[in-house]
């Protein structure tokens, strides 16, 4: 039976094995099962006490979130663990794998907790909008103190078993058989009740410090969060309990929380890429970089810290100096964070190999190039490497917008071809394009999927077409904002109203930290064609003609003091001029018509990009502009939130947006970002 509890005997030790693969989530069919098992267990007189333990590889990694839209069915979490607690037999939670959310609320109704190495453990439920709603606000302050409760829960750490026991989120680390010693530990207890509940919640320093770290720029559901872990103990115990339940039960229903549950289901199909795809992986125990800018360095970087070798290889020996130089900084900043440890900061260091001969990287099973985005240099080095590599080594390429058919046609296999879009920084930013050229194997694509994996990435499966998913949709982002100059707002207008929004940073903000150079570059390589019909503003030329390229040069949308960015007289003048010059009368814009107007720029692309094939579902674009462009994870991604929207009104704004591009752009068909399933290539 599917999310059965199976009650089994070590002496007078019953142990109770959730089975509920893949991870025993915590669904109604365990928890009637638990609740059933519970019951036997205390009417049985030889029975002295019981062990839970998971069966396959997680003791419970949390709930059904597939549940949390309905009506929760009884008996809930908190029933179960008031049964255990309750009960006059100690029970003991034996923990492997990961025991998260509502597992590790199961545990702390326990009387002791153990686990076995390499388990991970934590209360994250705020990162899905809610808040931990079986006891766990009022239990981990009572084992931890509320300044690291408030961490922990605010923060959704996941916290390694090792950390754990030193906390004080678990009693033991099993060295060994982990029901065994579970079993054991239940013997020693001899009958005697441990609860949680029981224990004073005891005095710590920095409580004040605590919340007002984790109250920065929080949302409200993490403030809620916040609320209940400092009222811990200083009330009845089962007022606590009860305030936390209602919260939890007002929040798992609310906007947001769909929003963010939605995010972590689009994540776990993305991770899948084409359900269709049946080829195995191949082999990787071997990685090559070419070139040792801030891409190269960055995605080496990430190789290192997977624990991999890699070959970082770059023809200009000064480039490759300063590559090697990046890569020390970040792993030197790994260890300042607490990241690293720097002993293994420099086990890492030791798996690189730099040269500037191509032959070196002979050996490697992939090897990906990340050389200047310029599509002659580009298939040159194809050319070359398809001398050098193995034919059945996977080449891959960081390209942000060159057609990769293109660079597959310069080597003897295109089929091993495949891009692998980073973002940067590339050791840091989760998100991870795998672009499928039209030659591409299965096998290869297969093995980007498996990079993405290694790495710690998240991938999001993209067709080959211009600037894939991300940096498609992004441009016409860009492009909206900039019209948005022309006809009212100031560059700190419109940042201001998308960060209120929730963007991570405004369009112009991330101009000037990327530099205005780059997008300048492609602008001047598409000049000659361009639709002279298009709108096309000037006012980014015109910035990078004034060597205002950014941050890095002091001055771009904004001139920086001390790193701060503000606003520019300078920069308003010739904004201003723009606008005269094609003769638009400004009129100022809200903020609320400044977000409509940037998200319908935003939506009609991204319906563009599902009717071309480009995305293989509407929710991997969520995936790509949360995990990539700073678009805010509680909103659910910019198709998630469209849905939300008033159809027409949303229609006419994209319409808009279309016709005020200009004839080279289309107008997306909103019904594409209603499909369901996943569209196979």
């Amino acid at each position: 039976m599917a999310g059965s509890v199976h009650l089994e005997r070590d002496g007078p030790i019953a142990v109770l094995v959730i089975d509920n693969p893949p991870v025993n989530a915590g669904s109604h069919a365990v928890r009637k099962g638990l609740l059933s098992a519970i019951a036997t267990v205390e009417a049985d007189e030889t029975c002295t006490g019981a062990v839970l333990i998971g069966a396959g590889r997680s003791f419970i990694s949390g709930s059904d979130l597939r549940e949390f839209d309905l009506p929760l069915d009884p008996p809930q979490m908190p029933q179960v663990i008031a049964a255990i607690e309750g009960a006059s037999k100690p029970f003991v939670a034996a923990l492997h794998g990961a025991a998260l959310g509502g597992g590790y609320e199961l545990a702390l109704g326990c009387d002791a907790r153990i686990a076995a190495q390499g388990t991970v453990i934590g209360l994250p439920e705020t990162a899905l909008g809610i808040i931990p709603g079986a006891g766990g606000t009022q239990k981990l302050p009572r084992l931890v103190g509320r300044p690291e409760a408030i961490r922990l829960i605010a923060g959704a750490v996941r916290v390694p078993a090792e950390p754990a026991l030193a906390l004080g989120m678990i009693d033991a680390l099993a060295g060994g058989d982990l029901r065994a010693e579970a079993v054991a530990l239940a013997l020693s207890l001899a009958g005697e009740k441990r609860r949680v509940i029981d224990r004073p919640v005891p005095e710590a320093e920095g409580l004040e410090e605590a919340v007002a770290k984790a109250s920065h720029r929080a949302r409200p559901h993490v403030l809620a969060a916040i609320a209940h872990v400092r009222a811990a103990g200083n009330g009845p115990v089962a007022d606590g309990l009860a305030a936390e339940r209602a919260t939890f039960q007002h929040l798992r229903t609310a906007p947001e929380a769909r929003a963010l549950r939605h995010i972590f289901f689009a994540e776990r199909e993305a991770a899948r890429g084409n359900p269709d795809r049946r080829a195995k992986p191949l082999p990787i125990d071997r990685l090559g970089v070419i070139g040792s800018g801030t891409m190269g360095a960055g995605i080496a970087t990430a190789i290192l810290l997977s624990g991999r070798p890699v070959c970082l290889v770059d023809a200009d020996a000064a480039a490759l100096d300063r590559g090697i130089a990046r890569i020390d900084e970040a792993l030197a900043g790994a260890v300042r964070r607490g990241k690293l440890t720097v002993e293994t900061a420099a086990t890492a260091r030791a798996r690189l190999q730099a040269g500037t001969d191509l032959a070196a990287l002979s050996p490697c099973d992939l090897v990906i190039e990340a050389v200047f985005e310029d599509a002659g240099v580009k298939q040159a080095l194809f050319s070359r490497l398809d001398t050098v590599l193995r034919r059945d080594a996977v080449l891959a390429t960081n390209t942000s917008y060159l057609d990769i058919d293109a660079m597959a046609q310069a080597i003897s296999h295109p089929e091993r071809v495949i891009g692998l879009h980073f973002f940067s920084p590339a050791h840091v930013m989760k998100l991870l394009e795998i672009v499928r050229a039209t030659a591409s194997s299965d096998a290869a694509m297969a093995t980007g999927f498996v990079v993405a994996k290694l790495l710690g990435k998240q991938p999001v499966e993209a067709g080959n077409g211009f600037g894939f998913i991300g940096n498609r949709i992004y441009a016409a982002y860009r492009s909206a904002c900039e019209f948005m100059l022309e006809d009212g707002a100031l560059p700190h207008e419109v940042d201001a109203a998308l960060e209120d929004f929730g963007f991570a940073m405004g369009p112009f903000k991330v101009a000037d930290l990327s530099g205005l150079d780059i997008a300048w570059n492609m602008r001047r390589a598409q000049a000659a064609t361009r639709d002279p019909r298009d709108r096309y503003v000037t006012i980014p030329d015109q910035l990078c003609e004034a060597g205002r390229f950014g941050r890095k040069t002091g001055a771009g949308y904004y001139r920086y003091e001390g790193g701060n960015p503000l606003p520019d007289p300078q920069v308003e003048t010739l904004i201003l001029a723009a606008s005269d010059a094609k003769t638009i009368t400004r009129q100022a814009l809200l903020p609320q018509d400044i977000v409509l107007r940037a998200m319908a720029a935003i939506v009609n692309e991204a319906a563009l990009v599902v009717a071309d094939g480009i995305a293989l579902c509407p929710g991997d674009i969520d995936v790509a502009l949360v995990n990539g462009y700073g678009f805010p994870r509680w909103r659910g991604g910019p198709v998630h939130w469209a849905l939300e929207q008033d159809g027409p009104a949303l229609a006419q704004a994209c319409a808009d947006f279309a016709a005020m591009a200009g004839p080279g752009r289309r107008k997306g068909d909103l019904g594409h970002l209603r499909t369901n399933g996943r569209v196979t290539r």
